[in-house]
């Protein structure tokens, strides 16, 4: 499972959205994070994070215990700098992103996958298998036998 973030690091991250603590100039037309989806399923949990207008390259993905960090950075192109180019519109943030995702022990942190394809960047993390669901058969001194799933 996902483990959700403290409520104080929340209120950081829509403070730097909203004041642009970050050195950028944030409002809420122009986030400065990587918007977020997240759900379960039998084959595990998984992770879709919006990164538009990046190359694959540009996105670093670093494990550590059971912290995944994504780190992403868009960098101004050469056709918008330089002394002969006017500026008339700057709303997509540039710089540098990070989002952690703390998971829980349950997820096999060996055996993610990672794949990015028009814009967004999915990551599946899979149920360890010492978590999974199983069988335990139940002997006793009788005939009978049963199976108990845990």
């Amino acid at each position: 499972m996902l483990i959700r973030t403290d409520p104080f690091r929340e209120r950081d991250r829509l403070t730097q959205q909203l004041f642009g603590t970050d050195g950028s100039v944030g409002t809420t037309a122009r986030p400065t994070m990587m918007p977020m989806d997240a759900w379960r399923d039998a084959g595990g949990v998984h992770v879709e994070l919006d990164l538009p207008g990046l190359s694959p390259d540009a996105i670093d993905l670093d494990i550590e215990r059971n912290v995944v960090t994504v780190r992403a950075e868009r960098k101004p192109t050469d056709r918008q700098t330089g002394p002969d180019v006017e500026q008339l519109a700057a709303e997509r943030p540039r710089g540098v992103f990070t989002r952690q995702l703390v998971l829980g022990q349950n997820l096999d942190t060996e055996q993610i996958s990672a794949h990015y394809e028009a814009g967004v960047l999915r990551l599946n993390i899979p149920i360890a298998e010492e978590s999974k669901s199983h069988k335990i058969a139940v002997t006793g001194s009788g005939p009978d036998q049963r199976a108990v799933t845990t």
